[in-house]
């Protein structure tokens, strides 16, 4: 009863990106921009697709040409001028910086610009309301580039000041996959600044961010709540995303499970007690991975076969 997912792949794109996208193309429309460029491990890019389409702005996406199908396809359904990239995402994002620099597109790449960040913060608002206006003991959060923890930092500073909340915070606990983990190899050396995690890989798109712009103010903000960073390995996400499909009818995204794992180690670990109240973040739908989830050999009836019933265990 003390755990709570929050869903964000319910969001109109399917993840939390469209949460910051939406403010980011509003105001760069308001701004007078007239193309956009981002970089991105995925879901940021089909939300790009889609808003901009509604702005009627051009788009330009620049993804890891090992990006997950289905977040090639909607960027391609909206009309997004969509290209590959033999690299990471910070190779996509040195590409649309020359681009923006050079005046080709307004760059809407994290913390390029403060409308991501703001539109993130909502879900530190939704969190408080949700709950009643008092904070959970403890947020979970999948990370990459961090836009979440740093909205829902600056969300709950500004709550204080309005006096809606008190001034205890929630631990931010930042989760990443072993394979990519900058801001948990940080906060492990005492560091403010996450160093270039070389050959970066993990099959949770959203976690593959070898570097992220944010990290001292990620860092900040998992150090002054008291929180922690952890990582998940690879092959635990799928089972974490069944046991959490299969216990809630949740659709969870492998950045969703690495949360759920992360809970299950701090709680065994007695970082976090079975009395604490955790939100833990599924920022994406499973269908924006289709590829991880396997079907196995599924039987097939022939609905004219008198015995159809006894097919059936």
């Amino acid at each position: 009863s003390q755990l709570y997912v929050k869903e964000e792949g319910l969001n109109p794109t399917g993840s939390f990106k469209a949460r910051g996208i939406s403010v980011a193309v509003s105001r760069a429309l308001e701004l007078g921009a007239t193309a956009l460029g981002i970089p991105t491990a995925g879901n940021a890019g089909g939300a790009l697709a889609a808003y901009a389409a509604r702005a009627g702005l051009p788009c330009y996406v620049l993804m890891p040409e090992d990006t997950p199908l289905a977040n090639k396809l909607e960027c391609v359904l909206y009309g997004a001028n969509l290209y590959l990239v033999k690299g990471l995402i910070n190779d996509c994002g040195r590409i649309v910086r020359e681009g923006a620099a050079a005046g080709r597109w307004f760059d809407v790449s994290t913390l390029r610009e403060p409308g991501r960040a703001e539109g993130k913060k909502t879900m530190g608002y939704e969190i408080a309301e949700q709950l009643g206006w008092e904070l959970p003991d403890a947020i979970i959060y999948p990370t990459g580039g961090g836009t979440g923890i740093v909205g829902m930092w600056k969300a709950f500073d500004e709550m204080e000041r309005m006096g809606w909340i008190g001034s205890r915070r929630p631990k931010m606990i930042s989760v990443q996959a072993e394979g990519c983990a900058p801001i948990v190899r940080a906060f492990e050396a005492g560091e403010r600044h996450a160093t270039l995690f070389a050959n970066a890989h993990t099959v949770a798109s959203g976690l593959r961010v070898p570097v992220a712009i944010g990290d001292y103010l990620m860092l900040d903000a998992i150090r002054a709540s008291g929180g922690t960073a952890i990582t998940v390995h690879d092959d635990e996400f799928t089972p974490a995303m069944r046991a959490i499909a299969r216990a809630e009818g949740i659709s969870p995204a492998p950045e969703g499970g690495a949360t759920y794992v992360a809970l299950t180690k701090l709680r065994d670990s007695g970082f976090l007690k079975t009395s604490d109240r955790v939100v833990i973040f599924n920022t994406g739908a499973a269908w924006k991975y289709s590829e991880l989830l396997e079907t196995g050999l599924l039987p097939v009836l022939d609905p004219a076969d008198p015995a159809v019933q006894a097919q059936i265990a």
